[in-house]
């Protein structure tokens, strides 16, 4: 097993606020068995907070964030001891698959790569995104990115409906129709693939930024897997009337 000693980054400072963070990240690439060349490629880069609030409203981001990267039913404890158990998890269950098969002509290595970090901020909120690709055989893997949004104040995770006003999904989804051309860059073609595009709303993926509102949507979500993640961004003099 080839594997890398986590590293924590130089302290970065959240552009806009004073919230101080760190970087916990690791790779390790496991072979299926000795002398095989199929394996598991694992990476993970959590970016978390450690200063500039006060120590509940910290923990209470780092948890929105572990539980947001790792979705489990229990945090085993810090981020890297989080992260640790994500990897052991996963290599249990990529030699269960394979366990007493014989090698054939396709692939069994496994990709499993997870990305997060700040990525916005408005006002006492924090967007923070997760992109991970995955990769278990077949014919392709998966991108996927999933925001989520925190107030800085309270360390709380912040849902689509408690950041928009009472009414806000049918005015918003029409906004989110009329810059969906944009987001594809006008291309004819990729907005023909999109499924029902006249049916497309707010989905609670969203993610604030000094400009606007950018909503986030997963391959075969809204349209085929060749489009990729889909996201559709709404400036703030548009979005206004409907924040609280």
């Amino acid at each position: 097993m080839k594997r890398f000693l986590p590293c924590a980054a130089a302290l970065l400072l959240v552009t806009g606020c004073n919230l101080r963070t760190t970087t916990y990240s690791d790779e390790q690439a496991t072979p299926l068995g000795e002398g095989q060349t199929d394996s598991l490629l694992q990476s993970v880069s959590i970016e978390y907070p450690v200063k500039g609030a006060k120590a509940e409203v910290l923990a209470k981001i780092e948890d929105g964030i572990l539980n947001t990267v790792f979705d489990m039913e229990e945090l085993p404890g810090s981020v890297e001891e989080t992260a640790l158990r994500y990897e052991d998890n996963l290599k249990d269950e990529y030699f269960n698959e394979y366990e007493g098969q014989e090698g054939g002509s396709g692939t069994r290595t496994w990709e499993d790569h997870v990305n997060g970090y700040f990525s916005g901020r408005y006002k006492q909120f924090l967007s923070y995104m997760v992109e991970i690709y995955s990769f278990r055989g077949g014919v392709h893997g998966i991108n996927t990115m999933t925001p989520v949004v925190f107030d800085k104040n309270t360390g709380d995770v912040v849902p689509e409906e408690a950041f928009f006003a009472d009414g806000y999904r049918e005015p918003v989804a029409a906004l989110l129709q009329a810059h969906l051309p944009e987001a594809l860059e006008n291309d004819k073609d990729a907005l023909a693939a999109v499924f029902e595009p006249g049916l497309l709303g707010p989905n609670g993926l969203f993610e604030v930024t000094k400009d606007g509102v950018t909503w986030y949507y997963q391959p075969y979500d809204i349209a085929p897997y060749y489009l990729g993640v889909i996201s559709i961004s709404v400036p703030w003099n548009e979005l206004k009337p409907y924040v609280r």
